[in-house]
Order: C-alpha cells, then structure tokens, then sequence
C-alpha cells in the first residue's frame, strides 16, 4: 500500500482510537465504576467484541452515511475524520462522553459546504431524529426492564454470594453485547468516509471465504477502536459510572442492555429485513450516539426514582458537549479541507 495512502487513512484510525477511549464507557463504565468488572477483564471483552461487531456487521449503518455525502477524494476523507476525531479527543480529555456519530456528521457536511456538494436532507433528518429518538428510547427500555429485573430477583431469593457471582457474570455478557453492537453500529464513524475510496481489494480465497475490501477497512477500524478502549477509555468509564447518577449493579446491567439493544436496533440488517417482509414499518439504518443510549437509560433509571442521585449539573455540560461537537467539527473539516487545496496542494473532492 501506498505510503500517502497509509498517512490519509491514520486520521480514520485516529478517529477510531478516539471511539474506543469514549464509546467504551459506554459499554462497561455502569460495570467498572460500581467495581463488578475489572477495567482489564472489560477492557480485553470490549475490544474483541466490538472487533466481531465491525466486521461481521457493520455495513447496514454505513450505507446511510454515505448517502449524507460521498466524500470520493482521500485528502477529503482524511479531513473529516480527523476534524472529528480531535472534536472528540478534546472532549474525552475534558471526560465527557460525547457523540462520534454527531461529529463525523459534522465533518462530513462541513465537507459538503466546502465542496459545494449537496447534503441529503432525508438522510441528515433521519440522523438527527435518531439523535432525539436514541436517548428516549433507550430510558424507555431502561425503566420497565429494570422493574421486570427486580421482581425475578425478589422473587428468586438468591443467596447474596451467588447473587453477587450471576450480576457479574451477567454484566460481563451484557457488555460483550454491547460491545458488538457498538462494533456494528458506529464502525460508520470510524471509516465510513473512507469507503467510497478504499485502497483495499477484495481477497479471495477460493471456496473457504471471501474477504471483502469494506471487511477489511472494517477490520483496521475495529482494532483502533480496540487500541482506543485499552489506553484511554479509564477515566470517561467512571465518569459514566460513577459522577452522572449513583449506581447499583443490577442498574448497571440494564443500562448496558438496554443501551445495546438501541444499538443493535439501528445497525441490524436483519430486523429491518424481518419488519419489511411482515409488512410492519422498518427502523433506519443509521449510526446512532452511543453515548445518548447509554446516558438516556441512566436518567431514566434516575428519573423512576423521583430524580434522585442525578448530577444535573453535569448532565447539562454533557448535553452541551453533544449540541457543540457537530458544529465544531463541521468548522474544523471546512478550514483543514481549505489548508489541504490551497496550502498542500492536495485534490480534496
């Protein structure tokens, strides 16, 4: 490969380090900041689930992304994800989860402005409403889940010891779910932009499988994320965890899931094939935040209990990190695509 085209794509895996520092918190931060789950034990599941996740399916999201605008050059393809890669590094150096989806999406029409090309109305609308929908809907699911979770425990009289083993065994696969669906549904972000002008070709190898050239974008993306969640991912998890609302772990458990299944909601090929072919109405495929799911199934929990043990104040700074990273990012990419032309000399579109 091509040396200029190893540097253009280091942005994508910047992007994807920056996901996995994040996003991860996500996924284990309710299980790590109550200590069920070693940060190491969620750390290694983490990474090798939301790896299986990327690969295996992740091209149901892309698909719409793409659609919002085909950034065809590489020197394009570079800026955008680097704008939102340095939006969100600045954020998780702050310790605030923030939304990868909102800025790539930001970068992507900032390119779309410089370019003069036009932004899909239908697919920014449906990105937005998923951006109000994803938060809701996954608090919804939070509160009657943890009721349900509460009369099975109430109801099972587990002795405290093995109460204490089933919660972290349960936190641990709930993560792994997570994690996929993580994988899945925001490998999008990661190296979607990259995709119109991927470097890879297919390989084949014969009758035993096929290894497509998006598999293994997908892939290289999947384990910068890995990278991301290893080396940094600490501190957001406990801000996650710990700082936003007081956690139990059975709490913990149903934040994840009820997170995950938002996730895997939005980035599943096979429900929206099932939904259309029982002629009920389909759910978009597209990249929804993360950190609006997980986030939006812990106030949830919060307001059930009358609001109690919410660090508002906080809230509030991570809702203002969510309205201000697609505007920063989309201002970033503009300026660094008008370096690139006009400085570099680079064809960015």
């Amino acid at each position: 490969m091509d040396l200029s085209v190893l540097i253009f794509l280091a942005s994508g895996l910047f992007l994807g380090w920056s996901l996995g520092a994040n996003d991860a918190a996500n996924v284990f931060g309710t299980a790590v900041g109550t200590r069920m789950v070693r940060f190491s034990t969620a750390a290694l599941v983490c990474s090798i689930f939301v790896v299986l996740g990327a690969v295996i399916s992740g091209a149901g999201t892309t698909e719409t992304l793409g659609k919002l605008g085909a950034i065809s050059a590489l020197a394009g393809a570079f800026m955008a994800a680097l704008s939102a890669a340095v939006s969100v590094y600045l954020m998780t150096k702050r310790g605030i989860p923030v939304s990868t989806t909102q800025a790539i999406v930001g970068a992507i029409v900032g390119w779309n402005v410089f370019s003069g090309s036009e932004t899909d109305a239908g697919s920014l609308y449906k990105i937005i409403a998923t951006w109000i929908a994803c938060p809701i809907l996954a608090g919804l699911i939070a509160i009657p889940l943890f009721k349900l979770v509460k009369y099975v425990l109430t109801k099972s009289q587990f002795h405290l010891l093995r109460l204490d083993a089933y919660t972290r065994l349960a936190l641990i696969i709930a993560g792994a779910f997570g994690a996929y669906s993580l994988g899945a549904n925001n490998i999008a972000n990661v190296v979607g932009v990259f995709v119109p002008a991927s470097p890879f070709t297919d390989f084949d190898a014969g009758e035993l499988f096929t290894f497509s050239a998006i598999e293994q974008l997908f892939l290289l993306g999947g384990l910068a994320i890995a990278v991301g969640i290893f080396t940094y991912s600490r501190h957001v998890m406990f801000t996650v965890g710990q700082n936003l609302a007081t956690m139990t772990p059975v709490a913990a458990w149903v934040v994840v899931v009820a997170h995950s299944i938002v996730l895997f909601v939005f980035a599943s090929r096979g429900l929206e094939s099932m939904l259309s072919g029982a002629g009920l109405p389909t759910i978009p495929l597209v990249p929804v935040s993360s950190s609006q799911a997980v986030v939006g199934a812990v106030v949830g929990l919060g307001l059930m209990r009358h609001s109690r043990g919410i660090d508002w104040p906080l809230l509030g700074m991570i809702s203002l990190g969510w309205v201000l990273t697609p505007f920063f990012a989309g201002i970033l990419c503009f300026v660094g695509l008008f370096v690139l032309q006009n400085v570099f000399n680079q064809a960015v579109m």
